[in-house]
């Protein structure tokens, strides 16, 4: 007989504080046959300190393509796994999205064991629209395609939501006051759930002249949030002036005015006499 196929749980762990891991986390952790982790070392210390003595398996970006069709294999056979990133939720900026669609399309359960996630965590204590938001993960560390990027993102009406490191937190700030103005409002919330939390607010020039001046707020993890631009008149307009320069440099100038209004709501006339 074809033993029922098992469940790939998808689980949450903390993002700082242990005590955040769910009694139901804790509960599945121990129950699978093997532990898919991202970087083992960690995984099992996080273990360790709840009791957990389960296989892992070590699952990142550069073998999940690999290892998906194994893994979709033990789950066919009957056994149960567990996947799980280094902290919160696994997939948000995190390995796991291949194997998660190698599983369901060979019709395994995908099951979500839901928990900490440092997105939601800065959201829910920013102060900021949350009705709308736009996650944007990690921007390229490269200085010209991280500007790029956010030149893009300029004329975006809902919440941005950003990762960033501690070695490039102040290079991103400054490029944010280049691309949004310095005087839109934003969060930066750092080492949520930490022993040094801290969640800072103001405009950005206000943001980067805070972490410029204290070494301690450019050390941790971030997430930064910046507030969407205004839905007005003038706000279409610059940005369907961005989009028209962008469209203008490859089309005819009237096709890209066309284009570039229909893209934004921006009126036509503004971005090209006719």
């Amino acid at each position: 007989m074809q033993p029922s196929a098992g469940t790939l749980h998808v689980v949450a762990t903390p993002i700082g504080n242990l005590a955040d891991l769910s009694p139901r986390a804790l509960e599945t952790l121990r129950s699978v046959a093997a532990v898919c982790a991202e970087d083992t070392r960690h995984t099992r210390q996080l273990l360790a300190h709840f009791g957990v003595e389960r296989p892992l398996l070590a699952l990142h970006e550069h073998n999940e393509a690999e290892l998906a069709q194994t893994l979709v294999a033990r789950l066919a056979a009957g056994e149960s796994l567990a996947l799980v990133s280094d902290a919160g939720t696994p997939l948000v900026s995190d390995p796991g999205f291949r194997l998660v669609r190698a599983a369901r399309e060979a019709g395994i359960r995908v099951s979500p064991v839901p928990g900490p996630s440092a997105l939601i965590a800065a959201l829910s204590v920013a102060g900021l629209p949350s009705d709308r938001f736009a996650f944007e993960g990690f921007l390229p560390a490269k200085a010209g395609a991280r500007r790029d990027r956010l030149a893009a993102l300029a004329g975006e009406p809902r919440t941005l939501v950003f990762y960033e490191s501690s070695h490039r937190i102040a290079d991103t700030l400054a490029d944010c006051v280049a691309a949004f103005g310095g005087e839109r409002p934003a969060v930066l919330a750092r080492e949520l759930t930490k022993l040094f939390e801290t969640v800072l607010d103001g405009d950005l020039s206000t943001l980067q002249a805070r972490v410029e001046a204290d070494a301690n707020q450019r050390k941790g993890e971030f997430v930064l949030l910046v507030q969407g631009a205004a839905e007005d008149a003038d706000a279409r307009i610059a940005e369907g002036r961005r989009v028209y320069a962008l469209l203008a440099a490859e089309l005819k100038p009237s096709l890209a005015a066309k284009l570039a209004a229909e893209i934004t709501g921006a009126p036509r006339k503004a971005l090209y006499g006719g």
